[in-house]
C-alpha cells in the first residue's frame, strides 16, 4: 500500500488534502449545538423547564445563556473565527451538562451506566472542540496534511 506524506495512505490523505473537509468536519463537531440551541429557542418555556428540572435556576436565564452560546459558539467554529471563544463556551457549556446532567456517582443499575457512557462522550466532545481550537489555523495541503496558515 502506498503512503502518503504523514503516514496515511494516499487515498486517504487525498480525502484529507480536500478543501470542503474541514469545513464538513467543524460544521459536524458543533452540529448538536445548532440543533440544540435552534429547539431552545423555538421552544423556550421548554427549555427553561428543562434547565430547572437540572436545578439550574432561574432557568430562563441559563436557557437563554445555553442558546447563545451553542448557537454563537458554533458560529465561531463553523466560521473558524474566534475558535477559542466558541468551542471554549461549547466545551464550558458541555462541562456543566456533564456534571448536572450525567451525575453516574449518584445512581445504579441501568441509570449508572447510561449516565456514565454519556458523562465519558460528553468528555470526548470537550476533546475535540480542544483540539479544533488547536486546528483553527491551520489548513490542509495537498503536500503537507497540516501546514500553518500565514
Amino acid at each position: 500500500m502506498s503512503m502518503g506524506a504523514q503516514g496515511n495512505p494516499r487515498w486517504i490523505a487525498a480525502i484529507l488534502a480536500q478543501s470542503w473537509l474541514v469545513l464538513l468536519v467543524r460544521t459536524a463537531l458543533v452540529s448538536a449545538y445548532v440543533i440544540g440551541g435552534l429547539a431552545k429557542l423555538a421552544h423556550f418555556h421548554a427549555a427553561v423547564l428543562e434547565q430547572e428540572h437540572f436545578g439550574l435556576h432561574p432557568g430562563w436565564l441559563w436557557a437563554t445563556l445555553a442558546i447563545v452560546v451553542e448557537l454563537g459558539g458554533s458560529a465561531c467554529v463553523i466560521a473558524n473565527r474566534l475558535v477559542w471563544l466558541g468551542a471554549g463556551g461549547l466545551g464550558a457549556l458541555t462541562a456543566v451538562a456533564m456534571f448536572v446532567a450525567n451525575d453516574f456517582w449518584n445512581l445504579e443499575g441501568d441509570a449508572h451506566f447510561i449516565a456514565l457512557n454519556s458523562f465519558f462522550e460528553h468528555l470526548g466532545l470537550i476533546a475535540a472542540l480542544v483540539m479544533a481550537t488547536c486546528l483553527a489555523g491551520v489548513k490542509p495541503s495537498a503536500g503537507h496534511a497540516s501546514s500553518i496558515r500565514t
